[in-house]
């Protein structure tokens, strides 16, 4: 038994992850037991909280997780907000630059996505080696318990084709706070520059990765998998308004000029 275990402690090593939790003013609603109890399970997942420059006392809880979890957690403190692109830009770079994952990601820090769900999109970038990222994909499905406001839920819809239409490619959500990609020379190029989105960073990542591709949309169609969640609940307090889809719709068409023409 003991040296079946050794032999698996190399394979847990070599598919370490490390998530990004982008926080702002996350003191009073942040799961703090979740993450707890998430990271002494998971002994192949750390996670990084960036404090993007909350005016509450978010950075004194993310600390007070930082002393209690150990090594698994870490902390980047941001004095200034730079808002959510940037949090989540300097966070996988800072995890990059570490060298200790294979695999790095971001994840909102409310957990409308559950904590399990990580090991699931880990798994299918270790199971498909072309894959060069997988996306959670909010999609209501029987057996799965995927519940949204409606308003939410069909704005989402219209900018989800939209985005699937610019992109040329064929995908359901972009939008879903629950991301991890491999560590290649190309995700290090593609977060090298700060994004020109706060809004829609996540679509221009996609684009990003298209321009590298010789703005060949199709050469990302096998290296997308977009993961069905089990799981994904509307969370109170999201800081995301019904009013902000029209700035990420302005956010859409300034990347479409800047990557995509």
């Amino acid at each position: 038994m003991e040296e079946n275990e050794a032999k698996a402690e190399p394979s847990a090593l070599e598919d370490r992850c490390t998530i990004v939790v982008p926080c702002y003013n996350e003191a009073l609603r942040l799961p703090s037991e979740k993450f707890v109890e998430f990271v002494h399970a998971a002994h192949d997942i750390d996670l990084l909280f960036v404090n993007d420059g909350s005016t509450d006392n978010t950075l004194e809880v993310l600390e007070r997780l930082e002393c209690v979890c150990g090594p698994s957690v870490s902390v980047l403190h941001k004095p200034v907000n730079g808002g959510k692109s940037e949090a989540v830009r300097d966070g996988m770079l800072r995890s990059i630059q570490t060298g200790r994952s294979r695999f790095v990601g971001f994840w909102d820090a409310d957990l409308a996505t559950p904590l399990a769900a990580i090991s699931d999109l880990r798994q299918k970038l270790i199971e498909q080696p072309r894959l060069e990222m997988v996306f959670g994909s909010r999609v209501r499905l029987l057996g799965r318990h995927v519940h949204r406001r409606a308003i939410r839920h069909y704005l989402g819809r219209v900018f989800a084709t939209v985005v699937s239409l610019m992109l040329r490619l064929p995908i359901y959500d972009t939008q879903c706070g629950a991301k991890i990609f491999r560590v290649t020379p190309a995700l290090s190029q593609v977060l090298s520059d700060p994004f020109i989105s706060r809004w829609v960073f996540d679509v221009e990542i996609i684009a990003r990765f298209i321009v590298l591709h010789h703005r060949d949309p199709q050469a990302l169609h096998d290296a997308i998998y977009e993961f069905p969640l089990e799981k994904w609940e509307d969370v109170a307090g999201s800081k995301v308004k019904p009013g902000d889809f029209l700035l990420a719709f302005a956010d859409t068409f300034r990347i479409q000029r800047k990557y995509l023409r």
